[in-house]
């Protein structure tokens, strides 16, 4: 098995075989960048391990029923046997690092994208008040109006006065613009971390949040690493780090370049990195490199890059996963530039500072 993991042994004796085993692959898929055979192999050796599976219910079987229930299915050109995820497994892989991320969201808790003002908006909140005069008709509740003048006056002398008359709540939406910039260099997979598989569980949850509760806001994902380029969300759970050195600045131009495209006037980047910015490309397509120290003409671009995406309103935010001091400094200074925000961050605690960071933006634009 890949060095840098630790799987404990998982009991949950309310789960039926197959959810207890599913569980642990829809963890290993992940590490494994989507490669079902080796996420077999990795479970396979935890069953001899841990004993995952039960004499009445083999891994075979588990296979079997992935392919039934429809979230693998098989591929000609990996050979006999060989087996690739479905979209359908695909969409519940962000939406187990949603929920494993950020949690059960409750509608009036941490993440919600409403104003502190209520009235007429575009987000109904499931809550009633009074009828109140300005309000429009259609937004009148006869259900809950209804039962209100049954209470006031009986079902024997059934009027509906303006006193019944409730109304549901709504609030205000702003609608936000992001970019989520991840490094995907070398640096991310060395010493025997593994830096990609959660920066990668942050795209997706923060992808499936906002597709399935906020719509009117866009995701726009690239990665960066002797280039940047963006990558759709299909490809999320694939996403692997590669031998490239750090071009910052070429993944803060392209997505200053999609935000500048965007109609909305709420927008910003979140950039998840590990490493000092390292390459440059040069006009003529060749790249210069250097990755000793801080290169001074690297760092001077990458600074100017954050200035102008001052100037064009889009804060960007950095996470950096990595603490030497001499790193530090730069992010400082970049942030300065930008006048954004940086966190030293944790793997572990990554997730949340982003979801925290993305929700109060949300409420400070809308307010």
């Amino acid at each position: 098995m890949r060095s840098g993991y630790t799987f404990a042994p998982y009991q949950a004796p309310e789960q039926d075989p197959f959810d207890q085993l599913f569980d642990v692959f829809k963890e290993l898929i992940v590490h494994t960048s989507g490669d079902f055979d080796e996420a077999m192999d990795w479970l396979k050796e935890l069953d001899r391990e841990y004993g995952l599976s039960k004499p009445d219910y083999t891994l075979d079987d588990f296979v079997e029923d992935l392919k039934r229930r429809g979230y693998i299915r098989d591929e000609e050109q990996k050979g006999p046997g060989g087996a690739a995820l479905t979209g359908k497994m695909e969409q519940l892989i962000r939406q187990s690092a949603l929920e494993q991320l950020f949690g059960k969201l409750q509608r009036s808790g941490t993440g919600q994208h409403a104003t502190p003002h209520s009235g007429q908006g575009d987000e109904h909140t499931g809550e009633f008040r009074s009828f109140r005069f300005g309000d429009p008709l259609e937004r009148i509740s006869m259900t809950e109006s209804l039962r209100n003048a049954q209470v006031s006056g009986g079902i024997d002398d059934l009027r509906i006065g303006e006193n019944d008359l409730v109304v549901e709540d709504t609030f205000h939406k702003a609608q936000m613009s992001t970019v989520l910039m991840i490094d995907i260099s070398h640096s991310m997979i060395l010493y025997g971390e593994d830096r990609i598989t959660p920066a990668k569980k942050v795209a997706m949850a923060l992808a499936e949040l906002i597709r399935t509760r906020y719509p009117k806001d866009t995701l726009d994902i690239i990665v960066f690493g002797n280039d940047a380029w963006p990558i759709e969300l299909r490809e999320l759970p694939y996403l692997q780090v590669g031998p490239y050195h750090t071009n910052t600045v070429a993944g803060l131009q392209l997505a200053i370049d999609i935000l500048r495209r965007k109609r909305n006037t709420n927008k910003q980047i979140f950039m998840i990195t590990d490493g000092k910015p390292s390459c440059l490309r040069n006009s003529d397509g060749t790249y210069y490199f250097n990755s000793n120290g801080l290169d001074q003409n690297i760092v001077e671009r990458c600074y100017t890059e954050a200035q102008r995406a001052r100037k064009l309103h889009i804060p960007i935010t950095t996470f950096m996963i990595a603490r030497d001091s001499y790193l530090q400094e730069f992010v400082r200074r970049f942030t300065e530039a930008n006048q954004g925000k940086a966190y030293y961050a944790g793997l572990k605690g990554l997730g949340q500072l982003i979801f925290q960071d993305y929700t109060q933006r949300r409420r400070n634009n809308a307010s």
